[in-house]
């Protein structure tokens, strides 16, 4: 990540990851994140709450690891990169948004546990594809479809 845009957030998953991929094959998830603001104001002396609403996108790995593992309520922190996307829908009407695409994603232990089991290392001839253990959300490309010319440092879009 470079030039100053980095983001991390501690919220709650509002609805579970949706797994799918590309033609290509690259697996791609993602999820809504409710990041809640607490402050007490100083007139009143109540407390005051304020809640704001994420889009998160992960890729490969981490996409298949966030279907299997991750559920809505679950507390989580990312760290990653805000991108806008752009589109036009079938009206031709002009629609944007920002998404916070994810470097990094793990469970919150402030008020829970978590119990981590590491993913043996895939092969690069294995190209990234492979089974999804678990998830049942399976859409998209086949998995067997290879992707070709991504690094880990940029989307396949």
């Amino acid at each position: 990540m470079a030039n100053g845009n980095v983001v991390t957030l501690v919220g709650n998953i509002t609805r579970d990851p949706e797994l799918r991929f590309t033609n290509t094959g690259q697996a791609t998830a993602s999820f809504g994140l409710a990041v809640n603001r607490r402050w007490q104001n100083r007139q009143t002396q109540e407390w005051e709450e304020a809640v704001s609403f994420f889009d998160v996108v992960c890729w490969r790995e981490m996409a298949e690891n966030a279907a299997e593992s991750l559920t809505r309520g679950s507390r989580v922190i990312v760290t990653g990169r805000l991108d806008q996307r752009s589109w036009e829908t079938p009206d031709g009407d002009k629609r944007s948004k920002i998404e916070v695409v994810a470097d990094e994603i793990g469970p919150s232990i402030r008020w829970a546990t978590a119990q981590v089991t590491k993913n043996e290392r895939r092969a690069p001839a294995d190209g990234g594809s492979g089974t999804v253990r678990g998830s049942g959300r399976q859409g998209g490309a086949p998995q067997d479809a290879e992707p070709r010319g991504y690094g880990y440092s940029e989307e396949p879009f």
